[in-house]
């Protein structure tokens, strides 16, 4: 049973910028509640997606759309270790190895992310929103 699932980047882009996929994230996040799931993100993540909806929306709905979705999540760590982690990887890319180790470092059982690819050598299931909920029975025992 799961009790900790990691948003990438992507998947946090998705919902907060109502692009492609946000139904399916908010499906997530709504079953979430319901089972006392914890959603972590990563610092990463926080300053990215700040940065790229500030882009098209402006700082100050950037900043309440980042606001109120860190009511509903927590931030997983990125520390020395992970860091570290992250540089001896053999991921190709330095930032989702940063949120694979992230997500590793704070307990967190599945993955979920546009870019399945990208995390290829995760021990840890790596899912897109849409493939996770079609598994959520397997995912619930």
């Amino acid at each position: 049973m799961i009790s900790k699932i990691f948003f990438d980047t992507n998947a946090i882009m998705d919902f907060l910028g109502e692009r492609k996929g946000a139904l399916e994230i908010g499906k997530i996040i709504s079953i979430s509640e319901n089972r006392a799931w914890k959603i972590y993100i990563s610092p990463v993540s926080i300053a990215t997606t700040f940065y790229l909806l500030t882009k098209t929306l402006g700082k100050e709905t950037a900043l309440q759309k980042i606001k109120l979705f860190k009511q509903i999540s927590c931030v997983s760590e990125i520390n020395d270790e992970v860091v570290n982690q992250a540089i001896n990887s053999d991921f190709s890319d330095f930032e989702d190895a940063l949120q694979y180790f992230s997500a590793l470092a704070s307990g967190c059982c599945v993955i979920i992310t546009k870019n399945e690819k990208d995390f290829r050598k995760s021990e840890i299931p790596v899912l897109n929103a849409t493939d996770f909920l079609a598994d959520l029975d397997n995912f619930l025992q």
